[in-house]
């Protein structure tokens, strides 16, 4: 079996999503928005496949660097092919992202599931076959009843607990363009409304954004240790690891988790673990590279006695997540008032994490990633 084609396809649906300023996405009106398919297709007529951002696929770059290195090849050795796209990355003048090297190799794994007539989670150990998932919040809005108040969060993750069944909760709290945003101030509100709401046994967590000063990370996590919160995340800016082995150091009651946006794959992350700056290790597949180097982070945060927390939605974090025993939760979101989370896009024939009544995701057994895209959809509406 060899890798013969590998092709993009844009195409257009409907979102009521939007971005705002600072590109933190909210509900909005109606309006059309594309993405793009990535198929590889071997000599034999297997195929693997992953929807994403047009950017990161665009056909220059699969041109120029992937096509060099995968047409030809065994598609079931992904390691190698992963690392012969990753030796690229430093002299592609950074066009080369994290997020390309991901949207290939989960097509790949995704092809190496169908041929092998596996779901991916079972290929890569299958530690379990559901996941309790965590319901992650859009940023705070300024729209009345959505995400404006803390009184407005503690609403929703009251809704979200007793009505929708998540048994633990992760607020983003707001961000510019809002007024007033980042403070470590409004952020203690938003938590506290949230924890009277749900109660003291619902595990909860805070991720504000790598904005904060190490005298307002402090502050900000003092207070959730009295809130009895699980994990913080990016509170400052992840490139200064010593301000995180310094708040770390001070925060004995509160798990710090990390890196998440900080470049590196899992160096970076190995480096964190080894020099104190977190408790807790995160990682995900768009963030990292992929499925490879994703379960690395976790195998070596396991290695140190910690768990490792996968950020982030889709197919292929649900596969890691439910392949590795040292994970909390799968990361259910972004979630919102005004939304149907639940609701699939036009290009899905349904969504790839559908939660029970009781907050289990479970693991499909189709062949693959497990991800069900409307290819007749898809093709009707190329651009």
């Amino acid at each position: 079996m060899k890798i013969e084609t590998i092709t993009t396809t844009k195409f257009r649906y409907i979102t009521n999503k939007v971005k705002d300023t600072d590109g933190h996405t909210h509900p909005g009106p109606e309006r059309e928005t594309q993405s793009a398919l990535l198929t590889i297709t071997t000599d034999d007529g297997s195929t693997g496949d992953i929807v994403t951002s047009y950017g990161d696929i665009e056909e220059q770059l699969i041109e120029k660097f992937v096509r060099p290195v995968l047409v030809g090849e065994d598609p079931l050795r992904i390691e190698k092919l992963w690392q012969a796209l990753y030796k690229w990355q430093r002299g592609s003048s950074m066009k080369l992202t994290d997020r390309t090297l991901c949207a290939v190799e989960l097509a790949l794994w995704d092809l190496a599931g169908k041929a092998s007539g596996q779901p991916v989670w079972k290929l890569l150990g299958g530690y379990r076959d559901k996941i309790l998932a965590y319901g992650s919040t859009m940023c705070g809005d300024d729209l009345e009843n959505g995400l404006a108040t803390p009184e407005d969060y503690g609403r929703y993750a009251e809704w979200l607990v007793k009505t929708r069944g998540y048994k633990a909760v992760k607020l983003h709290t707001w961000m510019p363009p809002i007024p007033g945003a980042p403070n470590v101030r409004m952020d203690y509100a938003a938590c506290a409304a949230v924890r009277e709401a749900v109660g003291p046994d619902i595990p909860l967590m805070l991720d504000p954004n790598h904005w904060y000063s190490r005298a307002d990370a402090l502050w900000l996590c003092r207070k959730l240790e009295e809130l009895d919160f699980y994990w913080i995340e990016e509170m400052m800016e992840e490139a200064s690891l010593s301000s995180y082995q310094w708040l770390t150091a001070r925060t004995p009651k509160l798990n710090i988790l990390g890196p998440e946006s900080m470049t590196g794959k899992h160096w970076t992350r190995a480096e964190w673990a080894a020099k104190g700056a977190c408790d807790m290790l995160r990682t995900g597949v768009w963030d990292v590279g992929g499925i490879g180097p994703a379960m690395k982070t976790a195998h070596l945060a396991e290695s140190f006695h910690m768990s490792c927390e996968v950020h982030g939605t889709g197919a292929g974090n649900l596969a890691v997540a439910a392949a590795i025993p040292n994970t909390s939760y799968y990361e259910r979101g972004l979630l919102h008032p005004f939304l149907d989370y639940d609701k699939p896009s036009a290009y899905q024939n349904r969504i790839d994490d559908e939660m029970d009544q009781d907050g289990y995701v479970h693991c499909r057994n189709t062949p693959g990633l497990g991800h069900d895209y409307n290819l007749d959809y898809i093709e009707a509406n190329r651009v």
